[in-house]
């Protein structure tokens, strides 16, 4: 028999880690986990909590939907809540441009399958209700691609991701929220990457009716505990009338544990799941800290910080091809071409969590989730000029870090 005396303690070093998530999760949101105290699910703190909560989530996603609440578990989980109100036939058009997008396409063509097509290919099914409209890795959904594929198919729902972590692309949320009003389709964004790091308001986009997040990216909170979703009156009314598969992510029960019954909140909401106590603490406290900094200025750090990050990956002979602003994704300098895994994998034996990309064409990702400082930026850039270096590049490390330091100057001084 195994004694637990053969398994020692596990422990996690510290590591800097700089890739597209989860992001670096502030220390007031893992004190506000770790002391919590141990309390009921249904503990009047707890409910109150959670109550708190959603309100805060509806100024932090700029909206007056009345069901917008957090989703237990991660980005995924937010997602399929999202996604369960597509049932089998229904006509969808997807828009993938990365890996993540992808997946969501995989997903709506999994949810509108009939169950012939489900049972023709389980894993992989080809639904005829189903069009996936794919743009090369690298590329952004552009308004006029959007507005091609909705003319032409005219879907009761469009899916788009907001930004693609794959491959670090921006998609047009103006174009794809214009195009669902004039086809009158139902637009549901992957907002996963975006929420917290750009500046928008959900309710400037009156062609979305649903919207999901993940907590451990722009909100900064702890992966596993609530994905922000929001819906419309719509997108509630359609769940109503056509129902969905599922219980533990079905919308409208999961709302009624959030204080949301029948449209309207209500001081006490109804059981559906078990809900953690730290976890409520811990995202509390997320939504606490954003509200307090303000969307408008935290975008404006992204920008600047990433902004500084690119000129420097730069100037050791990297082609960044990303346009987020969390997240920098980049070619080689082309005599290191192919040797990406390599230099990922020797900075991750060294505590410094750089990515690759997850499809072809293999690139770097670097990420500054939650290190937006020029301490932060430097310590990325020093690390991966000299893992660059390593690999046998020529990289003049004193001139990108003066470079870097101008930079930062030149905020001070403006």
């Amino acid at each position: 028999m195994t004694q637990a005396s053969s398994f020692p303690k596990l422990v996690i070093p510290d590591t800097l880690a700089a890739g597209p998530g989860p992001g670096n999760t502030d220390a007031r949101v893992l004190a506000a986990y770790a002391e919590a105290g141990l309390a009921d699910h249904m503990h009047a703190d707890v409910l109150r909590g959670m109550i708190e909560c959603k309100h805060m989530l509806r100024s932090f996603m700029g909206t007056k939907n009345v069901h917008t609440f957090g989703v237990a578990g991660t980005g995924w989980s937010g997602l399929d809540c999202m996604t369960s109100a597509v049932m089998p036939g229904d006509t969808v058009v997807v828009f993938a441009n990365g890996t993540f997008s992808g997946i969501d396409a995989l997903t709506l063509r999994m949810k509108a399958a009939t169950r012939a097509e489900l049972a023709a290919s389980s894993l992989d099914p080809k639904p005829a209700s189903v069009t996936v409209i794919d743009v090369p890795h690298g590329q952004s959904v552009t308004a006029e691609i959007i507005e091609r594929a909705l003319a032409a198919h005219k879907p009761k729902w469009a899916f788009m991701a907001h930004w693609e972590t794959g491959s670090g692309r921006i998609n047009d949320l103006r174009g794809f929220s214009d195009a669902c009003e004039r086809h009158d389709a139902m637009g549901l964004v992957d907002a996963v990457s975006s929420l917290g790091v750009a500046d928008f308001a959900i309710d400037d986009y009156p062609g979305v009716v649903g919207w999901a997040s993940c907590p451990q990216k722009g909100l900064l909170c702890l992966p596993l505990t609530y994905a922000p979703v929001s819906f419309t009156d719509r997108y509630i009314e359609t769940l109503k009338a056509n129902g969905a598969y599922t219980y533990a992510n079905h919308p409208i029960m999961e709302a009624r544990h959030w204080g949301i019954v029948d449209g309207k909140d209500v001081e006490k909401g109804a059981y559906h799941r078990t809900h953690s106590a730290y976890a409520v603490c811990a995202f509390h406290e997320a939504l606490r800290i954003n509200l307090a900094e303000g969307l408008s200025a935290r975008a404006k750090d992204y920008a600047f910080h990433e902004k500084a990050l690119r000129g420097a990956v730069t100037a050791m002979g990297c082609d960044v091809t990303s346009n987020m602003t969390s997240l920098v994704v980049m070619n080689l300098p082309p005599a290191f071409a192919g040797r990406e895994m390599e230099l990922v994998q020797s900075c991750r034996a060294q505590g410094f969590g750089i990515w690759p990309t997850l499809s072809a064409p293999v690139q770097i990702r670097i990420g500054i989730l939650n290190l937006l400082s020029q301490s932060a930026i430097t310590e990325i850039v020093t690390r991966f000029a000299q893992a660059m270096t390593a690999l046998g590049a020529e990289v003049d490390l004193e001139s990108i870090l003066g470079d870097l330091d101008a930079h930062y100057q030149s905020r001070i001084a403006a």
